[in-house]
């Protein structure tokens, strides 16, 4: 890999002298876990969730729980669920397997993998995939932006260009001068590596990161085998969606799997497999500092430095933070019936995975993960906002 990482440490950014690894906690048993997920499902009407545990990078607890259908047909490790945007970290980890082998670097601006200026791609079949990039026309600012500003969610633009009030695609900063949550970021990158470098991203995680790792039920696009194996979801409202087909491939959030494949791709990420060590550490690194109260609205003024998080980095796919044991990383996805997690604690190697298809379980997501790994530090009201978090009413 011929990109090299700043030689600031993340206890060095964060001020801190002291390079003892925190001692972790007791993980909690299946016994318990189990029982606070059913004592969740009882107090929320959830319907369904799977949850996977991995300690010292081996997935040692594959759980699921309730239903995958209204019919109440259920939800066993391999059912088909939404990794929504879990793709993200996914998408992530195939990037920086191609860097390794120089098929692209991070800090190269994208100018020099697109034959033409992204503007001129113009026609109906590259808008209907991907974006509108003709709104660009004009401004330069494109030129400047690299892989990794992509990865770190500093693209400059709204989360989907679709999104704007005319509906047109814009910088809103400088690329690569802050954070803000971008889908379309994402898939810019998709467009660099399949318009510019020729490659199909279906095909390249299903042949760098699916099949090297045994992820056999997972999936940028939709497989036949999959039928009648889908886990329908339910809204917060209780309504029940029914699992579409997914017909295109989106870096951004496309990606059908299960649990245990998620937990197989969690444990790669922690420990680093298929990676080498340098490639691994650039994965989780803080690069970006974080400077908004929450995640979302994505476009949010910059809070005050008193008012910043003093913990929270981007990472490339992931967010970055420190907490009582020690460093730290975390993914979430969600859509209208989808509450997903991915959280991973470096020292210990140790990590939980929650997917969960009914949205009324997202608000016990913060509870599970601190109960299962014991106090995480993660700011959960950055990712979830002004969300009510479950708790539970008594101790069973």
């Amino acid at each position: 890999m011929k990109n090299t990482a700043l030689a600031l440490t993340f206890t060095a950014l964060l001020g801190c002298s002291s390079t003892e690894p925190p001692a972790a906690t007791e993980l909690k048993s299946q016994q318990e876990i189990d029982a606070a997920v059913k004592q969740m499902m009882s107090e929320t009407s959830a319907q369904g969730l799977a949850l996977a545990v991995i300690d010292a990078g081996v997935v040692t607890q594959v759980s699921v729980y309730g239903n995958r259908n209204a019919k109440g047909d259920a939800l066993t490790a391999d059912s088909i669920m939404y990794a929504a945007s879990l793709t993200k970290s996914a998408f992530a980890y195939l990037v920086l397997l191609l860097a390794e082998e120089d098929v692209i670097q991070l800090d190269t601006p994208i100018s020099q993998y697109l034959p033409k200026a992204l503007p001129e791609y113009a026609d109906a079949k590259t808008e209907d995939l991907y974006a509108r990039w003709s709104d660009l026309a004009g401004d330069e600012r494109w030129r400047s932006i690299t892989p990794r500003m992509l990865l770190n969610h500093a693209s400059g633009f709204a989360n989907f260009g679709f999104l704007e009030p005319d509906g047109k695609l814009r910088f809103h900063f400088q690329p690569g001068s802050r954070y803000a949550y971008s889908g379309d970021g994402l898939i810019l990158l998709q467009f660099v590596l399949e318009q510019g470098l020729g490659l199909d991203l279906g095909q390249e995680m299903q042949k760098r990161v699916f099949q090297p790792l045994g992820m056999n039920n997972s999936s940028m696009l939709w497989r036949d085998d999959f039928t009648g194996r889908t886990a329908d979801g339910w809204t917060i409202e209780g309504k029940i969606e029914p699992h579409d087909d997914r017909s295109r491939v989106r870096a951004a959030g496309s990606l059908d799997s299960s649990i245990a494949d998620m937990a197989k791709l969690a444990a790669a990420i922690v420990k680093g497999e298929l990676l080498s060590e340098k490639a691994r550490q650039e994965l989780t690194r803080p690069q970006l500092k974080i400077t908004t109260l929450s995640q979302f609205p994505t476009l949010q003024a910059e809070a005050s430095a008193e008012q910043q998080l003093s913990n929270l980095y981007s990472g490339l796919g992931v967010v970055v933070f420190e907490g009582p044991q020690g460093k730290g990383f975390f993914k979430g996805g969600h859509n209208d019936s989808t509450g997903n997690m991915l959280v991973c604690l470096e020292a210990s190697q140790r990590c939980v995975v929650i997917l969960g298809n009914d949205l009324r379980a997202e608000t016990a997501i913060p509870y599970l993960v601190d109960f299962i790994l014991g106090p995480t530090g993660l700011p959960w009201h950055w990712e979830y906002g002004n969300k009510s978090f479950w708790q539970p009413t008594t101790v069973k």
